[in-house]
């Protein structure tokens, strides 16, 4: 057997792994954090002689953030009850093997498993479900390993992941990125240009723009449905922030958009984008939700 006796080295070096096992969780970074940090509590908690029989402790430490989560998502349902307008996944830039590793963004695999459009469709599955779902069809954990993070059998978590795949069908797959990114440059053209008739035209007529703004900042309660709608809403922001700055950037892996108004990031925006058109928006305003893109520039 492989004893325990890791190097605190060795197990600094499962961070990543498990932020970006907390984040897919989660939605949220923050949160993402507080789990993986609670999990490496309680591994430093048990006696010498328990952390000397566990043969794998990062998959201990997966066990533990699993079941960290799944404790966090079912409060959360209760929280978000009382959010002030719509939740929305916290946006992260693209740091990929940027700085040391402190930043807990900087620890983040951008792949398709963390658009926002995808991380959305997360929302709408029970605790359990995305668990199991994340776990083995985004990580390739087997369901073995997953009934012990869910306390169910192997052919329940079997059953909650083929439920959770089915909600995630509604994901759309996203085109090219070179299409998409052009798409957004012509949106945010437009937008700098209060241009209400080209943004109609890069619209899809039956678009969904939706902004978190958490309640701290202002930002409109409800969906705006219809691309006019969405247009003369874009046009009208504008119109409120002179001197405001919008910069292309990758937001959770795909082209998206920074508003910044005296340097300071307000919005980050993501986009669903089909055929050349954009059939969602997701823009982000809450403060507390924007701390990572305080290098952003």
């Amino acid at each position: 057997m492989e004893t325990a006796v890791t190097g605190a080295g060795e197990l600094a070096g499962e961070r990543g792994p498990l932020i970006n096992v907390a984040y897919r969780l989660l939605g949220s970074l923050s949160e993402a954090e507080d789990a993986v940090q609670e999990a490496y509590a309680r591994w430093y908690a048990l006696p010498r002689d328990r952390r000397d029989e566990v043969v794998s402790p990062g998959a201990w430490l997966t066990t533990v953030t699993g079941r960290i989560c799944l404790d966090v998502l079912g409060s959360a349902r209760a929280r978000r009850e009382r959010y002030v307008g719509a939740w929305l996944p916290e946006p992260l830039p693209d740091r990929a093997g940027e700085g040391s590793g402190a930043d807990p963004a900087d620890l983040l695999v951008m792949d398709e498993s963390v658009t926002t459009a995808f991380l959305v469709v997360l929302e709408s599955m029970t605790p359990a479900e995305r668990v199991a779902f994340v776990l083995h069809d985004v990580f390739r954990y087997p369901f073995a390993e997953i009934a012990g993070v869910l306390g169910r059998s192997p052919a329940a978590c079997k059953q909650l992941a083929s439920s959770a795949r089915r909600r995630a069908r509604l994901a759309r797959t996203p085109g090219p990125v070179a299409e998409r990114a052009l798409t957004v440059r012509r949106v945010k053209e437009a937008w700098q240009a209060r241009d209400i008739a080209a943004l109609v035209d890069l619209l899809d007529p039956a678009a969904v723009l939706t902004a978190d703004g958490g309640g701290l900042v202002s930002s409109v309660p409800h969906p705006v449905e219809g691309g006019a709608e969405i247009a003369r809403y874009m046009v009208a922001i504008a119109d409120l922030a002179p001197g405001l700055e919008l910069l292309e950037r990758t937001v959770n892996g795909t082209p998206g958009l920074v508003a910044r108004q005296a340097g300071v990031v307000g919005t980050v925006a993501s986009f669903e984008i089909d055929g050349g058109r954009v059939t969602r928006i997701w823009a982000v305003r809450n403060p507390e939700k924007l701390r990572a893109w305080t290098r952003d520039g």
